[in-house]
């Protein structure tokens, strides 16, 4: 089994010494998602490593209820002090989904799913794919093989690299994703700059 980035420890140190490290503006992803959420009429979504909740609120601002997953207790804290302790958040990795018997008409994951390994990731699909309502839609945001990083640091498998100690990062093409995801509902691979180049990847149920 290979090891998984999803450890308490690695992202409680890297919230509690770097707090707000992407800011609070959303990113360019959860605008995308945002905008095609409330054409579908998305009421309700998760977001699985939902962070300090920078990337939640532009959904709750158009009157989307949010729920999400934290594996981290000091980001958990950030988002309740930024955005309110209404919020209903999770404390758990992603790998133990579900934390709920509910269905979401959203599911919104944010360059996450390339952190982890590829049990945990099919995991992670399915989970996701489960838990959206009929029509349901699921949006994730994965990096590209087109990214500067790709290639550096330490190689763990095929695509995979240790860019640092306790980030592990997969790294998509078009045909991985229509690998994992082609068999939930994919109907759109969108390529997009952010920080990185990253593909944003949606799902129908």
């Amino acid at each position: 089994m290979e090891d998984s980035s999803e450890k308490p420890e690695f992202w409680e140190t890297a919230f509690g010494e770097k707090q707000e490290m992407w800011g609070l503006e959303p990113a360019l992803s959860a605008v995308l998602t945002k905008d095609f959420f409330l054409q579908h009429a998305v009421k309700n979504m998760l977001i699985p490593g939902i962070g300090y909740g920078r990337n939640a609120q532009i959904f709750r601002d158009h009157g989307i209820a949010v729920t999400g997953i934290e594996i981290s207790n000091t980001a958990i804290e950030l988002a309740k002090k930024h955005f309110g302790e209404d919020m209903r958040i999770y404390h758990g990795s992603v790998t133990e989904m579900p934390f709920d018997q509910n269905t979401y008409d959203g599911i919104f994951c944010y360059a996450l799913i390339h952190l982890l390994d590829s049990n945990e990731r099919k995991k992670l699909i399915s989970d996701c794919y489960n838990q959206l309502s009929e029509n349901g839609y699921m949006v994730f945001t994965v990096i590209s093989k087109t990214a500067n990083t790709y290639g550096k640091g330490k190689l763990i498998s095929t695509d995979r690299y240790e860019l640092f100690e306790g980030a592990q990062i997969y790294f998509y093409d078009q045909e991985s994703i229509k690998a994992e995801f082609g068999g939930y509902g994919l109907f759109e691979i969108t390529e997009i700059e952010e920080n990185q180049s990253f593909y944003l990847i949606k799902c129908k149920k």
